[in-house]
């Protein structure tokens, strides 16, 4: 029996609904073999109020050594990196590895507005890091923020910033609309034309580890030989699933359903392809 294998180096998310919990819950419900290198612990103190831990070079090197060794990998994922120095790591690792499917998830800032990167990181994570990969999912304060504060209001604004991330080198680019008003539109970019994803917007505000969860089911379909765009459609259905579905704990914003895709499906999800020519729907329901 063979597998296909994802690696996810990330955050650890104690609450369980975003970070490397989100990434392998999404990997084992899309059938692939999941490992993770832990960059920081994210849990606040309740007597000194820190609520980021990052961990050692040393430790994160000797995860990435040990699953590459003893596992291997199909497609790596990276997400909360917090530090220049561990994402200029992370980087030279990447390139050892000869791994080749490479998402990046630039993440900056939290759910609730929490800085998740140092602000002296931010170079790096533009020239070292997103060159390397085959395709970036920021949402629109990342977006905003990666393009020196440019405005983002419609889908309109997502496809220029699209078009300008794009030149920072990644293969393809997906600019998360979720901050937008009416259906939920990403605007996927591969340097010559774009993919229009829509799915409903549900009122709930249990969204919890939702750009983990997107991009780590896009990792998992690059693992298992998925195009680029196969993969993201499947990616915005599964995400819309655990939308569609996502529930509360005790307090605070509730997670998204990992399970909800594999139980109930998705089909209420549409994909518009355009170029500088012709505008074509590519009908998902």
């Amino acid at each position: 029996m063979t597998v296909s294998r994802a690696l996810t180096i990330a955050g650890s998310a104690a609450r369980g609904g975003a970070g490397i919990q989100a990434d392998i819950k999404t990997f084992q419900e899309l059938d692939v073999f999941g490992t993770s290198a832990i960059t920081a612990i994210v849990a606040k103190n309740p007597h000194t109020g820190q609520g980021i831990f990052p961990q050692s070079v040393e430790a994160i090197e000797a995860q990435i050594h040990t699953i590459l060794e003893d596992i291997g990998a199909d497609a790596i994922k990276t997400g909360m990196l917090f530090t220049h120095e561990i994402i200029i790591n992370v980087v030279k690792w990447i390139q050892r590895s000869g791994v080749k499917k490479i998402v990046v998830d630039p993440v900056m800032i939290g759910k609730i507005g929490s800085a998740l990167l140092k602000e002296d990181a931010m170079e790096a994570m533009r020239t070292q890091l997103i060159p390397l990969a085959t395709i970036i999912t920021p949402n629109m304060p990342e977006a905003s923020y990666l393009l020196d504060g440019m405005e983002l209001n419609s889908v309109e604004d997502l496809k220029v910033a699209a078009k300008k991330l794009h030149e920072l080198g990644p293969r393809y680019v997906l600019v998360k609309g979720g901050r937008l008003e009416g259906p939920a539109i990403d605007v996927l970019y591969d340097g010559e034309q774009f993919y229009l994803l829509e799915a409903p917007r549900f009122d709930t505000i249990h969204t919890n580890g939702a750009g983990c969860t997107y991009s780590a089911a896009i990792t998992a379909g690059l693992a298992k030989g998925q195009a680029v765009p196969e993969a993201v459609i499947e990616a915005k259905k599964f995400i819309s699933a655990g939308i569609r579905h996502s529930f509360g704990f005790k307090q605070g914003v509730g997670p998204t359903y990992h399970a909800a895709y594999g139980k109930y499906g998705e089909t209420d999800c549409t994909v518009t392809i355009e170029s500088s020519e012709l505008s074509t729907n590519y009908d998902e329901r």
